[in-house]
């Protein structure tokens, strides 16, 4: 028996933010100082950088709950189930509900059970429990998911990724530039065509990274010094993913028994286009490889990082052939991986 994703579903959020929308900000060092150079200077390296021109945020009525219950809906409607057979509503995020205009993070009940009320499951053993593992928690959710079904504590799970980052971020800070909002959503069961999960792999680094990403002041010093914000040490996040994110992989395709040239797609967390790239040229290297074109679809650049909404939303639209140039068909083995706060680092082999 594996474990595969019977349906997937995600919630693109409406409003576009292009990078032209940002050349009025302020933005500032660290310790409150201006920058010697303007802001298209700024925003030019950042797109060079991060791959993102444009990015997505929600409406100002909706919060993270509120997303992922849409994702959710289409992803049981994709399934084809009936909700009340959902055993497990894993929800993974990180900052819980920010209503617009507040800093403050509402996470009692906890979303997985706002999901489940949306939704109308009248079940009382639908077990619904948030995650909070960074940017890996949709896939260390299906993960847990796997773990339940496989044990036969389950037979049908609901793992959510859904984050509104345009809530927590400081926005004299250029980093912010790189967040925004999204929710995707998957069911996750088991299968006797030996389809779905072939091998996994996960870990979290805190000795000395645990702080590489982390709740911090605003840069703006005339700011409440207790309101907090989404920080990260960005230079210290890309040299930690470049030396441990293709190990995780390594392993776990080594694992898994299949050859790294019988891959043929790679849906890792859209964190940086850069960064990316770099990992998986890293990864290949490993084998005494070279990347091959196409291998990794990317939907940074018009979506932004949407933190554990990246890699469902990814592979959602790739199924829709909403991703051009990529596609997927039936046997084809995919690598899922991400890296994120914690520092947690998570893969998984999966054949579609």
């Amino acid at each position: 028996m594996t474990v595969k994703i019977t349906g997937i579903g995600s919630y693109i959020p409406e409003v576009k933010v292009s990078n032209t929308d940002f050349f009025k900000h302020v933005f500032l060092n660290d310790d409150g100082t201006p920058f010697e150079y303007s802001n298209d200077v700024v925003i030019g390296k950042f797109k060079n950088i991060t791959g993102i021109e444009e990015r997505r945020y929600v409406n100002e009525n909706l919060v993270t709950s509120d997303i992922a219950f849409l994702a959710a809906e289409r992803a049981i409607a994709n399934a084809g189930i009936d909700a009340e057979k959902i055993d497990y509503i894993i929800f993974a995020h990180n900052f819980g509900d920010v209503p617009q205009g507040t800093n403050q993070s509402d996470f009692l009940p906890s979303l997985a059970t706002r999901v489940k009320n949306r939704l109308r499951i009248k079940n009382p053993k639908c077990v619904a429990y948030d995650l909070i593992f960074g940017c890996p928690g949709w896939i260390e959710g299906v993960l847990q998911a796997n773990a339940f079904i496989k044990s036969g504590m389950a037979k049908c799970c609901l793992v959510i990724g859904a984050e509104t980052l345009s809530r927590v971020v400081d926005i004299h800070d250029r980093d912010s530039m790189i967040y925004s909002d999204g929710a995707g959503a998957s069911i996750i069961e088991a299968s006797e065509d030996g389809d779905g999960i072939l091998s996994h792999s996960s870990a979290t680094y805190s000795y000395d990274e645990a702080n590489y990403l982390f709740f911090g002041k605003s840069f703006n010093t005339e700011k409440d010094p207790d309101t907090r914000y989404i920080k990260m040490q960005g230079r210290k996040i890309y040299e930690f993913a470049l030396v441990n994110v293709p190990q995780a992989m390594k392993d776990c395709l080594d694992e898994s028994g299949i050859a790294i040239d019988d891959v043929k797609k790679i849906l890792i967390h859209q964190a940086n286009e850069k960064m990316d790239e770099a990992i998986v040229a890293r990864f290949y290297k490993l084998y005494g490889k070279t990347a091959p074109e196409n291998i990794m679809p990317m939907s940074i650049n018009f979506l932004g990082n949407s933190s554990v909404a990246t890699v469902p939303t990814l592979f959602d639209l790739i199924i829709n052939g909403q991703i051009e140039n990529h596609e997927l068909h039936k046997g084809d083995v995919i690598i899922f991986a991400s890296v994120g706060a914690g520092m947690n680092v998570n893969a998984i082999v999966y054949r579609y």
